[in-house]
């Protein structure tokens, strides 16, 4: 039976509104990375008078953007293997074992959600000083320290995720590869993961977006040499002049990597999330 024509128009309306407000602040980025900077600072027009890629060049210029590239690429990418190496053991302990203690863990990884991000600042700051302070070892102000921030964030989400995807893999699997003499190990590598990579890549593209994208922890635990991209957008504004043309296309450059890896993992993302929702 054919939809009413009313709602086919109604729909195609909706649909152009929301496209046109999706697209207009994408298209007021790019017109205006590509403006001179007394273009932008003064009267807006929708159509450039004048076009320019010098904005892209200077970028890396005015502030070491290719420091900060290479520190969010470090942290981004190292808490995201941690997050799923850890997430995969945790997960498939939990679906596939049975031992004392199971629901409080999985209670207390899904209640950790329930706090905002800023609640673990100061607590996190005083113990990377106060380790620092007993053994020497920099966690504040470090790379290392940044990455063990994101686990705390992007860990529990991951292990509830996988623990949702594992029960949907049938169990008969680990039991044919025990009797062709796998073990429990053998077993999750083999047959479980395997069968878990659209869970695996929707928790990894999570991780690294979170790592990626994060201002609040990146600003109070990082310095001058492991500022990462997001904190170091702030430098092209400074007490003379603020670069808008300027953050508009270090904001596009920043985005690539993380559109682009969206675009390419999008088939396995929406498998993942769909089958970890769902038991």
């Amino acid at each position: 039976m054919a939809a009413p024509r009313s709602f086919v128009w109604s729909r195609r309306i909706f649909l152009t509104v929301l496209a046109a407000f999706v697209a207009l602040p994408v298209f007021v980025m790019v017109s205006s990375s590509l403006k001179p900077l007394q273009d932008v600072t003064g009267e807006f027009r929708w159509i450039p008078s004048g076009l320019t890629i010098r904005p892209y060049f200077d970028i890396w210029e005015t502030v070491p953007l290719a420091d900060y590239f290479v520190n969010s690429l470090i942290v981004a990418g190292a808490a995201t293997v941690c997050s799923v190496v850890i997430a995969v053991f945790a997960a498939y302990a939990v679906s596939r074992y049975t031992f004392r203690g199971k629901r409080v863990f999985t209670v207390t990884v899904l209640s950790t959600q329930m706090f905002p991000g800023i609640l673990f600042l100061l607590p996190l700051f005083l113990i990377y000083v106060n380790i620092g302070n007993a053994t020497g070892i920099a966690l504040f102000g470090s790379r290392g320290g940044l990455i063990l921030t994101y686990l705390t964030f992007s860990l529990p989400f991951s292990i509830w995720m996988l623990i949702g995807y594992f029960e949907s893999v049938p169990r008969d699997l680990d039991e044919a590869a025990t009797v062709d003499g796998c073990g429990p190990i053998g077993a999750l590598f083999r047959v479980v993961v395997p069968a878990a990579i659209p869970g695996i890549v929707a928790v990894a593209v999570y991780a690294f977006m979170t790592a990626w994208g994060e201002v609040l922890f990146a600003s109070v635990m990082t310095n001058e040499t492991t500022r990462t991209l997001a904190v170091g957008l702030q430098g092209y504004s400074t007490q003379n002049d603020v670069y808008w043309n300027q953050i508009m296309a270090a904001s596009l450059v920043v985005s690539i990597p993380v559109v682009a890896g969206f675009l390419l993992l999008q088939r396995y993302l929406v498998t993942g999330l769909t089958a970890g929702a769902v038991k």
